[in-house]
């Protein structure tokens, strides 16, 4: 540590000044930080478990910002009803009518939004089976000042 006078120098003051007596209170208080300190500080926090830190499992549930749309999943029973002003029904290769949703616009699985729907409903109902949001619906409602209300429905895919 630098001596009054070594600070004094430094500043361009006189060592009585009240001005170097200030800065020297000020370094005074500044811990001292060595090697073996900063080591033991890693060591500690590295033995920290889950259960040390309170609310680790909270997540940022990005569906509660003001900037995200509405989404919601849409039931499986209800799918064709409420895509049926797109006239999305087709008729496949055996002549049987079917739900094209392949032609909504996608969104990924792993889209946090997505990934708060399917921790809601997981939440809800036990057991759901592995891939469960795949080629399901969702429905986003944008509000803005000027348009109002715009519903737009995508599908869950888990690659484009």
């Amino acid at each position: 540590m630098l001596s009054p006078e070594q600070i004094g120098e430094r500043i361009g003051l006189a060592e009585d000044d009240k001005t170097v007596e200030k800065y020297v209170a000020l370094i005074r208080q500044q811990p001292t930080r060595t090697r073996r300190s900063r080591s033991v500080k890693r060591t500690i926090s590295q033995k920290l478990e889950d259960e040390d830190i309170i609310g680790h499992n909270d997540r940022f549930n990005v569906l509660n910002h003001e900037l995200v749309p509405h989404h919601e999943l849409v039931p499986v029973e209800d799918e064709a009803k409420v895509l049926s002003p797109w006239s999305l029904m087709t008729t496949d290769a055996e002549g049987n009518e079917r739900l094209a949703k392949e032609r909504l616009p996608k969104i990924l699985i792993n889209d946090p939004a997505v990934q708060i729907l399917k921790e809601m409903e997981e939440a809800k109902i036990e057991g759901l089976p592995a891939g469960w949001l795949t080629n399901r619906v969702v429905k986003v409602v944008r509000y803005s000042r000027s348009a109002g209300a715009s519903t737009a429905y995508r599908l869950i895919v888990e690659a484009h």
